[in-house]
């Protein structure tokens, strides 16, 4: 296997670049995940304490599906913000999710990355100057180059914990 950094044919050098680092992620996700039981991608940790595999799928997916929005300078609708939110829970802590398989999690995750390749598909590489703002209440400014690196390496993050998950679950099951 050759790993590059390549977007689509159809994309701009450094658009092409930082969407290729996002896919990878995606794709090493999908590794790091594959042949988990239901049991495994709901496992919460020791004592419950920590998220599943399962929320922290789904928070990388709903933090990249904003980003992707924010990119394509649109509102995320409000379909998607019910069928993939909310980001924090009453709590401010990850919503609860439970019982979804791990098939469907990565398959509507796939269907984020389809939507992210499309949108970088249109962007050139000066679109990655523009400015656009993010946080819990919009109060943070970033480049969309900088959105793009951070989905790609809010991911990996994240895989770490998955795989702590899985190191915990097999210690103890």
């Amino acid at each position: 296997m050759l790993y590059d950094l390549q977007g689509g044919a159809n994309m701009s050098q450094i658009v092409g670049i930082l969407y290729s680092t996002v896919k990878e992620n995606s794709q090493r996700l999908q590794s790091i995940t594959a042949g988990m039981a239901q049991e495994e991608v709901d496992y919460k940790g020791p004592n419950n304490k920590y998220n599943s595999t399962a929320q922290l799928i789904k928070h990388i997916m709903y933090v990249d599906l904003n980003w992707v929005y924010r990119i394509k300078e649109k509102p995320l609708p409000d379909s998607l913000k019910e069928q993939y939110g909310p980001m924090i829970d009453e709590n401010d802590r990850l919503p609860m999710v439970k019982g979804i398989a791990l098939n469907t999690l990565m398959d509507q995750y796939g269907g984020v990355l389809k939507t992210l390749k499309d949108t970088c598909i249109h962007l050139t590489d000066a679109d990655l100057d523009k400015v656009v703002t993010f946080g819990h209440e919009n109060e943070k400014k970033a480049t969309i180059r900088w959105g793009l690196w951070h989905m790609a390496d809010h991911n990996r993050y994240h895989q770490a914990h998955i795989n702590q998950l899985r190191k915990w679950y097999r210690e103890n099951i």
